[in-house]
């Protein structure tokens, strides 16, 4: 049975993965609907679609990343 840590951190990994993965799509749907419109006083929303897009994208490496990090390691 894996050691309370490890479980810890798997779960937060899982976590990253998904937020990642939630960033990713949401991003593409601004880019899709938001063409030339202000989104909250934030700026353009295909701008933003584009950040939330690869910063989504980043996530999910990221939390894939620790997801094997912690399997090869033990930890999980």
């Amino acid at each position: 049975m894996a050691r309370p840590q490890g479980i810890g951190l798997a779960i937060v990994a899982f976590a990253v993965y998904i937020i990642g993965g939630i960033g990713t799509f949401a991003g593409v749907g601004l880019i899709i609907l938001m063409k030339g419109r202000d989104l909250w006083g934030w700026g353009e929303g295909r701008a933003i679609g584009y950040l939330f897009v690869c910063a989504g994208l980043c996530l999910s490496i990221l939390g894939v990343l620790l997801m094997r990090l912690f399997r090869n390691r033990g930890l999980s």
